[in-house]
């Protein structure tokens, strides 16, 4: 006439299981190896993108300037300390740069160009590019140089 509180439906407190019976296999994707593996390849790319740019090799000058912000690649005229002229990674004649920029240029005139010089080439040779491009009727020019390091 009494019921045993222990025991659920007659079965002895195992509830719905039956003896035999074997767990199905979970047929899901574990995305979580799969998420680690593409931050890590992420973090890899973003430390060694910097490391691939090539370039013309220029020792330049250090200010307190702050970097500009940049959203699209500008092109770049540089002086190496021989007084070479580059347009990007390709050298050119200094009777060059005007044509040069106006194929390359996509935003016409406003296109930003910035110009480097290392810090032992001649002056009148950098000052000289600048005022070619600036007679060109280019107007977003800039200098590039390095920040200066805070000494201790």
């Amino acid at each position: 006439m009494g019921m045993s509180i222990g025991q659920t439906g007659g079965r002895g407190g195992r509830g719905h299981r039956r003896r035999g019976r074997h767990h199905s296999l979970v047929s899901e994707i574990n995305v979580t190896p799969l998420v680690d593996v593409m931050l890590v390849l992420l973090i890899i790319f973003m430390v060694a993108a910097p490391m691939l740019t090539v370039g013309v090799p220029i020792d330049l000058p250090e200010t307190q300037a702050k970097a500009m912000n940049s959203d699209t690649q500008p092109i770049t005229v540089s002086v190496n300390q021989g007084g070479q002229i580059y347009l990007q990674e390709t050298e050119i004649g200094l009777e060059e740069v005007v044509p040069k920029l106006e194929a390359i240029a996509k935003t016409g005139y406003e296109e930003r160009i910035y110009v480097r010089g290392d810090k032992t080439a001649d002056y009148g040779t950098v000052m000289q590019v600048m005022a070619r491009i600036s007679a060109a009727g280019y107007r977003n020019l800039g200098l590039v140089t390095l920040q200066e390091r805070e000494t201790q």
